[in-house]
């Protein structure tokens, strides 16, 4: 790769040709505000904050190419008027309820803003007032915020290859919004969130059901049951100044029961049961070779994403629901049963680092009896919200444990929070299964990692190899799809999908990061580690089958993996 020599503010640096300014300038320590760029994603130069002097004449960084030679200046005393005016103007058209708006703190504009003292406004405020669109379960558009940075169209087109967004109208007449002006819920939103974490201020958010939930912890009546997903406790500490990376499973679960919850359970005790029924689907497949590869059904964004535009492959994909509501069918069952509580005087609540899991949760395709497995997911950030609102001292809290019997897991399950966790979770069940014994080296590294389509070839026994690919992200999704269509996949036995680039770790209802420290740090390889980390020493099963509590559920309730039983209330 060809490297320039540049000058940035003063200082010389070799960086490789065509690298952008605003990146070249990060490589050497130099922050350039920005509210419109994501790296890898865009460069469109949308929002113009990043503006810089460039052999004296003004560019925007994020778009401008470094060449050898180049003169920078990004700190001019004329560079810092400029962008406080391009800050007035985009406040101007800004809804900027600042102090009641979700993303206060958080906010990226209301961030650069203060860093450039815009404390008055000069222009005369005028921001589109259309009502909220309230129409998705998931997610709230609020146009009167919107700054027109264009991340969102960005992601859900480029990241995501949905395209439920878009650029409508001209001028001051220009909008984001789904295409023929359409509300959100009509349109071909597969609801996972994305557009939420990378919009830079509070023009998107997940639909809040705090209130719901804390009216259903006061009522008596009511008996309320929370499962948390593993993703949870790997970026929930966020919230409460904890590093990236950093699990915090016990002040969870206290916080958790602090907040009032009757049982706190674990997602990862269903995630356990998902793979002995997966597993036990892939075997039957691979011996009838019917409908092979499998591919995944965890991800309700991916579920989403194949019923819009792959409905000709959904026989391939595995007939198990996601963790959520396997919990949440046991929950109404087994739970209710061996209790003696009526279904419908239980409440179950799931805590979840995804927006989709909200559509997830409302699907009628999805109860038992007409009954709903769960009757509200929050996100990660609304479990924060929450913790925050009753005034828990997080960090402060003494680590407690999940509830029994439900509450139990393995290492198999915590990493289904991260891409690849399926996979390799599913290939330890099955490894055992197929060589009838325990085989004791469960590390398969060849399905994990951000890259955004892996393959391998595992050998599970001297006559059989596993040929599987592990994809995160729509863009990659879309990529392996094209490749399953052309008859290019015949031979694998199994895929794994994520909606999400990285996996449920970076899921769109996750702790708000800002996008300049995206820059320097890889979010879904730091949370992922934090789960490999719970896997390989917290926990004292790494396996799905070796969980004493689920094989104790198979013999007295169950019976067997993919029995009648199991089928009626595990089949999605």
């Amino acid at each position: 790769m060809k490297c320039c020599k540049v000058t940035i503010d003063g200082m010389q640096v070799t960086v490789p040709e065509h690298m952008s300014i605003l990146e070249a300038a990060r490589q050497a320590g130099i922050l350039i505000p920005t509210l419109c760029h994501l790296k890898d994603i865009n460069r469109i130069g949308a929002c113009r904050v990043c503006i810089v002097e460039v052999n004296g004449s003004v560019q925007t960084a994020c778009t401008y190419p470094i060449s050898e030679g180049l003169m920078i200046k990004t700190n001019t005393a004329k560079i810092r008027a400029l962008r406080k005016t391009i800050l007035e103007l985009i406040i101007a058209n800004h809804n900027a309820e600042c102090m009641i708006c979700v993303r206060s703190q958080t906010c990226e504009l209301q961030n650069i803003a203060k860093n450039y003292g815009v404390s008055e406004n000069n222009f005369t405020k005028q921001y589109n007032s259309e009502p909220l669109d309230m129409s998705s379960n998931s997610i709230v558009r609020d146009q009167s915020k919107c700054i027109l940075c264009g991340r969102c169209v960005s992601v859900c087109q480029n990241m995501q290859a949905v395209g439920a967004l878009g650029f409508i109208g001209r001028s001051v007449n220009m909008h984001v919004g789904p295409p023929y002006e359409k509300k959100l819920a009509e349109s071909i939103c597969i609801n996972c969130g994305q557009c939420i974490i990378n919009c830079p201020v509070g023009a998107l958010k997940e639909r809040d059901y705090i209130e719901e939930v804390q009216a259903a912890i006061e009522n008596p009546a009511i008996t309320v049951l929370v499962q948390a997903a593993p993703a949870v406790r790997a970026a929930i500490g966020e919230m409460f100044d904890f590093p990236m990376g950093t699990s915090v499973t016990g002040k969870m679960v206290a916080a958790l029961r602090r907040l009032g919850f009757d049982r706190v359970f674990d997602t990862d005790f269903a995630a356990d049961v998902c793979i002995m029924e997966e597993s036990a689907e892939l075997l039957n497949r691979i011996k009838t070779g019917m409908h092979l590869p499998l591919i995944t059904s965890c991800s309700s964004g991916w579920i989403q994403l194949a019923e819009t535009f792959y409905p000709e492959f959904m026989p391939h994909l595995s007939s198990c629901k996601s963790p959520q509501n396997i919990m949440g069918a046991l929950l109404k069952s087994h739970y209710a049963e061996i209790n003696g509580i009526e279904p419908e005087q239980l409440m179950v609540v799931s805590i979840m680092p995804c927006t989709a899991k909200k559509f997830e949760a409302g699907r009628e395709s999805l109860e038992v009896d007409g009954i709903r497995d769960v009757d509200y997911s929050l996100t990660t950030r609304e479990l924060g919200y929450m913790i925050k609102q009753a005034g828990i001292e997080f960090a402060n809290l003494a680590d407690e444990q999940f509830d029994d019997f439900y509450g139990d897991s393995t290492g198999a399950a915590v990493i289904f929070g991260t891409t690849g966790g399926v996979m390799e979770a599913a290939i330890r069940t099955v490894a055992d299964v197929m060589n009838g014994t325990n085989i004791e080296a469960v590390d398969y590294k060849e399905v994990r990692g951000i890259q955004g389509v892996k393959e391998a070839e595992i050998k599970i026994t001297p006559e059989f190899t596993a040929k599987v690919v592990v994809a995160h992200g729509g863009k990659n999704i879309k990529s392996v799809m094209e490749r399953l269509a052309r008859g290019e996949l015949n031979e694998y036995h199994m895929i794994e999908f994520m909606a999400c680039v990285g996996g449920c770790v970076n899921g769109g209802g996750q702790p708000i990061v800002d996008a300049r420290a995206k820059m320097g740090i890889e979010v879904s390889a730091k949370r992922a580690e934090a789960l490999y980390q719970e896997d390989a020493n917290v926990l004292r099963y790494r396996k799905a089958h070796q969980n004493p509590s689920v094989m104790r559920l198979y013999e007295s309730y169950l019976e067997a993996p993919n029995s009648q039983k199991a089928q009626r209330l595990f089949t999605r």
